[in-house]
């Protein structure tokens, strides 16, 4: 019997273990690629079980409720790396979603989300055995839930999915890494620092897949692009971005020139 990429994909979301739904999304990537998952994009599917699955620690708080810890300690370095893991975490869960959930996309929707999934559990896993080199693991630390609020919030329209999650908080992502590479590395913390290069690399591919589909359904819908975000943004509530912005990482994810002028004369 040959098993659908998208229930497997829900399947994975379920999981709470960090390590087995890692293990399971590298599986499912490799099965895949050999082709041996069949995917019905029109098959109706319903989540049994609350999602996303997740272990019960970290503790999840408001993000004004994080504690701030020093760089200059062990325990600074550390609590960044955990915020960090907890992200790539969360990540890994809003790619399984967008796999499962969204029906009569084409085929080269589904393959770009599971690997964007593959490739935050690479993430995840290089952060968290940097956590534990340091002497602590994942859970140590609290977390917040933002993204996967935006996650729920935008559960009925693909579109709005496309526009907030990987073009607004993600890409948040791009504008992030350098400054924390270099406070990471300031601090003497250098295998880290390396860790984010991996990480600011492929996220630029990610934020540039939900450029693309963003972009798909706006023609397919004979939106106009720049308009239709924005409405989704306050529709939604999503926040609006502040400079600093990694101008190039954003060009090379696919953000137009009108795009780049609107974000910095107004923010998105």
């Amino acid at each position: 019997m040959t098993l659908c990429l998208r229930t497997l994909a829900l399947q994975a979301l379920t999981l709470s273990d960090p390590q087995l739904k890692c293990t399971q999304v590298q599986s499912l990537w490799q099965r895949h690629c050999a082709g041996q998952l069949q995917l019905d994009t029109s098959l109706p599917l319903v989540a049994e079980t609350s999602i996303p699955g997740r272990p019960a620690r970290p503790a999840l708080v408001a993000p004004r409720l994080l504690q701030r810890r020093a760089m200059n300690t062990v325990a600074g370095r550390a609590a960044l790396i955990h915020a960090l893991a907890h992200i790539e975490f969360n990540a890994i869960n809003l790619a399984l979603d967008a796999v499962w959930r969204f029906t009569d996309m084409p085929a080269d929707y589904y393959h770009d989300w599971l690997l964007v999934a593959q490739e935050e559990a690479y993430h995840f896993s290089l952060l968290r055995e940097h956590l534990q080199s340091l002497g602590f693991e994942y859970g140590d630390f609290d977390g917040h839930n933002s993204l996967w609020e935006m996650v729920e919030k935008t559960q009925d329209d693909v579109l709005a999915r496309m526009a907030l999650v990987p073009r607004t908080l993600e890409a948040r992502g791009l504008d992030a890494a350098p400054p924390m590479k270099h406070k990471l590395a300031q601090a003497g913390d250098h295998a880290a620092a390396a860790i984010l290069d991996i990480i600011l690399r492929d996220e630029i591919g990610h934020v540039a897949i939900g450029n693309r589909w963003f972009q798909f359904l706006c023609d397919e819908r004979g939106l106009e692009l720049l308009q239709t975000f924005e409405s989704l943004r306050q529709q939604y509530q999503a926040p609006k971005l502040r400079p600093p912005f990694n101008m190039e990482a954003r060009k090379q994810a696919g953000f137009t020139e009108a795009e780049l002028a609107y974000l910095n004369a107004d923010g998105f």
